[in-house]
């Protein structure tokens, strides 16, 4: 199949593939599951899970800071588009390629915290370098080799990559984005071979990976495959450089594969097993990106402390206006929050016997959301300083302050390793899966009448003894917690809303019963309401236990938790108010009506660049057939 032959797959075909490739397999108890059928599991949770530091760690992280304070220019690094080959071996010596990578490999070693907590102070110095370290061990060959991977491919393939042989994912294309069924790249089994065609877009780090993790279908099973790929063998071939809003060194672009042939040795996992490859990797794996913008809400934060504190207007300092000590204040809380968050994700991940899908995908997007809220209030406190960038500062004589770069840098993190949208289907799809075990057959606008009744039982008995307790556990709650002090009200105030969460989800499926998966603006507010009691649990659980640790900071930590938990609860009270007095309907229908073109009048008086959703269409086909047109060899004609 050509690269540009888009498989036009249906919406029960998509659904299907995407739900074989869930992870089944629980391997534990789940905070969030718990808490979307109406349960606080705060063992889960608390105490608040830590790791004594390990020497050998501390020492590479302050060789870390030293590499970044000493080797990399930030500036320079934005400006050129490049990583410098001096920034790149130094990594490379460090050992900063092979930090996930086991010690028997060549590798580091490091946990998933111990990792994370190098990408956050990365994360807030150079978002260039946290794409390159996150792409390559995050989603690259070290962690589905280490999950899948067999002695032999761990014994060639992650020695390379803890060396600092980069690596990169290719699952994307050109017409593919998070619709997995419409993939069009080939693996076709010939002999001892794979052979391997079509065309991957957006592959972090692939122009300059030596090594790739290729996700390609069996034309014949329809079956999606997981491969090792080496850059260097013949038919693999960098077809295009691209450039961003932000990221500018991001080695990322266009990679074609024609008649590669792939070892069958290099077949990660079972045949027909690489979405569910992809997926469990992204399980951890997307925990670096929480990380990484913990530490850019640090660097705004200290940004926005400094001149706010030293910044006079109408003759007190900035942050004495009212506008600007609440921002502050904000900010300082949802700091502490994105901070606990990830620490205690990536703590989760270590401690092992969790089923951590949910969380991970919680922490990626809220940290997410959260930082671009960050820097965009840094930069409207910054004012035109925040607006203009670092070189042009500094050649005015001004301090050249990172918050410019920062923001386009930023950006592409709600959309990097799973979309915010794409994210909360994930979370919806596992939040009603029990519902969906027990009544799936219910609601399953396939299943006749003989069907549901022999249903019908097992959703009475289930429901009996699940939806009562909804509410009767409320009669205890205002007694709860009293041991967590100033911050148990906040507590009880998360247990209250997970029942209710609970039951309003059901209401909703009992509702619209069919018809809820494509009621997202219902699933969405569900689920950015137990992203926030999520948030909430964590900076009480933290707060908690540098209580009873006796830190220096834990008076600190209980202001910030009380101001993040007040302004957490409101958000949820209107998410609650939301989920059944809302515009959705209304905004349904005018959505229809834009894309029909009975609002067209509303674009008079802009240039016509006749992007119509059929022009768009047509010219995007085109663009694609006309590149693979242009990448074919020529054949020369025969002379008579």
């Amino acid at each position: 199949m050509s690269a540009t032959e888009v498989r036009v797959t249906t919406e029960q075909e998509s659904r299907q593939v995407a739900e074989q490739a869930r992870q089944k397999e629980l391997e534990g108890r789940a905070f969030l599951r718990e808490i979307f059928l109406g349960q606080l599991p705060l063992d889960l949770v608390h105490p608040f899970p830590t790791a004594p530091e390990r020497p050998e760690f501390a020492k590479f992280y302050r060789d870390m800071e030293r590499f970044l304070r000493e080797e990399v220019d930030s500036v320079a690094i934005d400006a050129t588009g490049e990583y410098p080959d001096h920034v790149v071996e130094g990594l490379r010596r460090l050992g900063a390629f092979g930090m996930k990578v086991p010690k028997e490999y060549g590798g580091l070693g490091f946990t998933v915290a111990e990792y994370c907590k190098v990408m956050e102070m990365v994360g807030s110095c150079d978002g260039n370098l946290g794409a390159l370290l996150s792409a390559h061990q995050s989603i690259g060959v070290p962690q589905p080799l280490k999950l899948f991977g067999t002695p032999e491919q761990k014994k060639k393939y992650l020695t390379r990559c803890a060396a600092g042989s980069i690596s990169a994912f290719a699952l994307t294309e050109p017409h593919v984005g998070s619709d997995p069924a419409s993939l069009s790249t080939t693996a076709e089994r010939e002999g001892d071979y794979y052979v391997l065609n079509g065309e991957k877009l957006w592959c972090t780090g692939g122009t300059i990976a030596e090594l790739l993790v290729v996700m390609a279908r069996n034309p014949k099973t329809k079956k999606i495959s997981a491969f090792v790929v080496e850059t260097s063998w013949p038919g693999v071939k960098v077809e295009y450089r691209c450039r961003f809003m932000g990221l500018k060194a991001l080695a990322n672009g266009v990679i074609s594969f024609k008649d590669v042939r792939v070892p069958k040795e290099n077949l990660i996992g079972q045949e027909g097993s690489g979405l569910k490859v992809a997926l469990i990797t992204l399980n951890t794996g997307r925990l670096t990106l929480p990380a990484i913008c913990s530490g850019i809400a640090k660097h705004c934060l200290e940004v926005c402390r400094g001149w706010t504190g030293s910044r006079i207007q109408w003759g007190v300092p900035l942050w004495k206006h009212e506008a600007i000590s609440h921002r502050l204040a904000d900010m300082a809380a949802t700091t502490f929050a994105m901070d606990s968050v990830s620490r205690l994700a990536s703590q989760m991940a270590d401690r092992g016997g969790y089923d951590i899908r949910l969380e991970a995908a919680a922490a990626k997007e809220w940290n997410t959301v959260r930082a671009w809220e960050m820097i965009d209030q840094t930069l409207q406190i910054r004012g035109g300083r925040g607006y203009e960038t670092e070189l042009s500062l500094q050649g005015r004589g001004e301090t050249p302050i990172a918050v410019e770069r920062i923001m386009r840098d930023c950006r592409i993190n709600l959309i990097f390793e799973g979309s915010s949208e794409v994210m909360h289907l994930f979370m919806a799809r596992e939040a009603v899966d029990k519902h969906l075990q027990v009544a799936g057959a219910m609601i399953d606008a396939n299943n006749g009448f003989k069907e549901k009744a022999a249903a019908l039982p097992k959703i009475l008995s289930f429901y009996a003894k699940w939806y009562p307790p909804l509410w009767l556990r409320g009669l205890r709650t205002p007694f709860a917690y009293r041991d967590f002090g100033p911050l148990a009200r906040h507590l009880r105030f998360v247990e209250r809303s997970a029942r209710k969460l609970a039951r309003e989800s059901f209401h909703g499926m009992a509702v619209y019963q069919a018809k809820m998966e494509r009621k997202q603006g219902f699933l969405f507010r569900t689920v950015d309401i137990v992203m926030e009691l999520f948030a909430m649990t964590a900076v009480i659980s933290r707060a908690r236990h540098m209580t009873d640790g006796r830190a220096p900071d834990a008076g600190s930590a209980v202001e910030l938790a009380n101001l993040f938990c007040q302004s957490s609860r409101r958000r949820v009270i209107r998410l609650f108010r939301d989920l059944w007095s809302n515009d959705d309907a209304s905004k349904n229908a005018a959505a229809a009506n834009v894309i029909a073109g009975r609002h067209a009048w509303l674009e008079e008086g802009r240039l016509n660049l006749g992007l119509t959703p059929e022009s768009f269409q047509t010219k995007f086909l085109t663009q694609v057939r006309a590149t693979e047109a242009a990448r074919e060899p020529k054949v020369a004609s025969a002379k008579p």
